[in-house]
């Protein structure tokens, strides 16, 4: 089951979430007083078993994220692709990839997948923004 929401009420519940391994189900259940569910793990868990979720920065700080095919994309990453003539959009949030929905999703071509109903390549699906970046790339341009 979706249930669609516009951009900016995906923002304000992006805002709700309150650590890394929360998300959007448990934000609504906490807004509408139900009780908590099992929260799921990390999307860098699912992905690629092995990989830490965080990433070690000069001067000993750590930066989390999610990795698909040796790519660390971290927290604050964002991903669009228009598919017939609608803009999707995504967001590395808790080391998960999180959809406009609040779904999880897998790894990029699943997100892909589930827009348009049928197998692709998520690398060139989706143009991506990290926090670092100025301009929107293609995913798989970042693949070496």
């Amino acid at each position: 089951m979706q249930i669609e929401i516009d951009f900016e009420v995906w923002q304000a519940l992006t805002a709700r979430l309150q650590n890394e391994r929360d998300n959007y189900n448990e934000a609504i259940r906490r807004l509408l007083n139900l009780p908590a569910t099992e929260v799921s793990p990390g999307f860098g868990e699912i992905d690629t078993p092995g990989l830490p979720d965080t990433l070690p920065l000069p001067g000993g700080s750590t930066v989390s994220g999610a990795w698909f095919s040796n790519v660390f994309f971290p927290d604050g990453t964002f991903f669009r692709a228009t598919y017939k003539g609608r803009t999707h959009r995504a967001q590395i949030r808790g080391s998960q990839w999180i959809d406009e929905f609040g779904n999880i999703r897998t790894s990029p071509s699943d997100a892909a997948s589930a827009i348009s109903r049928t197998n692709v390549n998520g690398w060139r699906f989706w143009y991506v923004r990290r926090p670092i970046d100025e301009d929107w790339v293609r995913m798989d341009a970042l693949k070496s």
